[in-house]
């Protein structure tokens, strides 16, 4: 069986094709914290069960009316050049980061599907009973502007399933303004499926339920799980009615429109550097890095020689560390083009992801996705790919030293990646210190889910509450992965040796690692079968279940009685296996 360790599946080996290269500094924690050196790269959040404000306001103190919210748009249109030619018709845009671009109100009546009131309160100060008014529904769905606003839509390109696709764009979403919060905080707010733009394509500028109730819902669970990502205050749907090739086969339906209102630190990607290193708009690049590392990189001075150099290093480390997390909960992004990566590490652009059930390292949660390129086991890889184009997009303003120094720093990437899924999946399995013998212990679990399909993300959460004598004695009543698991030949084998690996924690007992364990080990995921039952749902007005899920992926790690009443802790229904998601939104 020690062989195994040469197969380190999943996550382990997604990069085993690279020479691993020493990079001095790393956090060397195990949790869900754990970054390099710039937390403000990315909107991570507290540890799993202790997500909660910092700040305590009473309900007389929030925002009542939204007459009295304002954004603004100052600092991006007196920092950077505005696209020069008006209008939302689609046309080739230079020389500019923005082009300004007016929403297309949804055709009513239009209806409050879904709100988060963990962003309404805490992030944009209003008053949760804001969102029961007209108003807010106009305004929350591009038919009205906030006071202040002066909407926007983002020029940028992208390398698309590894071909650059030249000039891309927010299509189907504008740019409202940012929101500084009371504590501090400035915000992005973004609508998405709020009409055309001038890069648009061939496209309409509208969003469907189906893709809507899916943005919403996971940019929410995955805040709740720890995983750095953008988030969803509400979700409009209207009857106006939209035509969609869902699966590119011809057959072209209508669906309803809909839109969702939507928060970031930043919404520049990739891409945002690329398109302007592709058409040598130089002075431009400079400008926009400039902007970025002035206003989320507070660590890096302005005036360091090399603070582009410090830049990339920063996005090299934290986007390790986002695939890291991605991995740690099974997340499968499915379009990791570079349009979709963030400058600031965070979750972006939702569209045909999936949670993986039965563990499998090249599952492809997009059936646009051919070849697999993006599978969830290659993400570490495609990660490796964007940030090359990166470097390539950065390489304009780089002396020749600098470029070298960069190369370095890039080959490190497959290091970096390699110790954080270490340290996540240790404690995974409620590991504290270091054994020698650890990495094989995580490869040796994973090779026998692989063989006996066990589900992922309740394998390992079946771990955390079984007790160590019902480990030791095979009793997993009501416990389905772990039964599963248990049916592969060298099971007691990795038993008696995780055993006795835990034995030798000082000071540990089997509570404890339950504890820890639950802790890191989602008991709810957004299932793909899960969300299809929502949409449905919705698709004919009854967002109930939309509630339901968003309520309960709130709380991922703590067992809810509704919860294991509809079967979302339960082996998935045999019709799961049969659900497709694609790139038509």
């Amino acid at each position: 069986m020690r062989s195994i360790c040469r197969v380190l599946v999943f996550a382990l080996a997604a990069a085993s094709c690279f020479t691993p290269v020493h990079v001095p500094e790393f956090c060397q924690g195990a949790g869900p914290d754990c970054h390099s050196h710039d937390d403000t790269a990315s909107d991570s959040q507290p540890p799993p069960r202790t997500v909660k404000s910092r700040w305590n306001i009473s309900v007389s103190d929030l925002i009542q009316a939204l007459d009295q919210f304002r954004v603004s748009c100052k600092k991006l249109i007196e920092a950077f050049p505005i696209d020069e030619v008006d209008g939302n018709f689609v046309r080739t845009v230079k020389n500019c980061i923005f082009s300004k671009s007016i929403p297309t109100p949804l055709k009513g009546p239009l209806r409050l599907a879904a709100v988060s009131e963990d962003v309404i309160t805490g992030i944009l100060d209003l008053d949760v009973a804001v969102t029961q008014s007209e108003d807010f529904l106009h305004y929350a769905s591009g038919g009205r502007l906030l006071i202040g606003s002066v909407p926007l839509a983002h020029r940028y390109g992208g390398h698309q399933f590894g071909y650059w696709a030249g000039q891309l764009g927010d299509g189907r979403a504008h740019f409202l303004g940012q929101y500084s919060n009371r504590k501090g905080e400035i915000w992005e707010l973004q609508l998405k499926g709020s009409g055309k733009t001038p890069y648009s394509r061939s496209g309409d500028g509208r969003a469907v339920i189906r893709s809507s109730v899916r943005e919403f819902l996971c940019s929410e669970a995955m805040h709740f799980l720890g995983v750095p990502t953008s988030r969803a205050a509400s979700l409009i749907v209207s009857e106006e009615l939209v035509l969609r090739d869902q699966f590119y086969s011809g057959d072209v339906k209508t669906e309803r429109g809909a839109v969702v209102l939507r928060l970031a630190k930043s919404w520049f990607r990739i891409g945002s550097l690329e398109i302007l290193a592709q058409s040598a708009e130089i002075d431009l690049l400079r400008k926009l890095l400039n902007f970025v590392i002035d206003e989320h990189f507070p660590s890096i001075s302005s005036s360091h020689p090399d603070k582009y150099l410090v830049f990339f290093s920063t996005v090299v480390n934290e986007t390790a560390n986002l695939i890291g997390q991605w991995m740690s909960v099974g997340f499968a992004h499915g379009v990791c083009n570079t349009d979709n990566f963030s400058l600031l590490s965070i979750t972006i652009d939702y569209g045909p992801f999936g949670f993986m059930e039965s563990y499998n390292p090249n599952f492809v949660p997009n059936t646009s996705d051919d070849e697999g390129r993006y599978s969830i086991g290659a993400q570490a890889n495609v990660g490796l790919f964007n940030l090359e184009k990166l470097l390539g997009a950065l390489s304009p303003v780089l002396t020749q030293k600098q470029q070298k120094e960069a190369k370095m720093i890039l080959k490190g990437y497959v290091n970096i990646y390699q110790m954080r899924i270490h340290q996540i999946f240790k404690a995974k399995l409620g590991l504290l210190g270091e054994e020698e013998e650890d990495s094989y212990i995580i490869a040796f679990l994973l090779q026998m889910m692989e063989d006996t399909q066990s589900d992922f993300t309740m394998t390992f959460r079946q771990l955390s509450e079984v007790s160590d004598l019902q480990l030791h004695d095979g009793n997993f009543t009501q416990m389905w992965a772990l039964d599963d698991l248990s049916l592969h030949k060298h099971f007691t084998d990795w038993v008696r040796m995780y055993l006795l690996r835990v034995s030798r924690q000082r000071n540990d007992t089997g509570s404890d690692r339950q504890n820890r364990m639950r802790n890191v080990n989602p008991r709810y995921v957004l299932r793909n079968w899960m969300a299809e039952s929502a949409i449905r749902k919705a698709e004919m007005n009854d967002f109930s279940e939309v509630a339901q899920l968003h309520h309960i992926l709130s709380s991922p790690f703590v067992t809810q009685e509704t919860a294991e009443e509809a079967g979302y802790a339960a082996r998935p229904p045999l019709w799961a296996e049969r659900l497709k998601v694609s790139c038509s939104s």
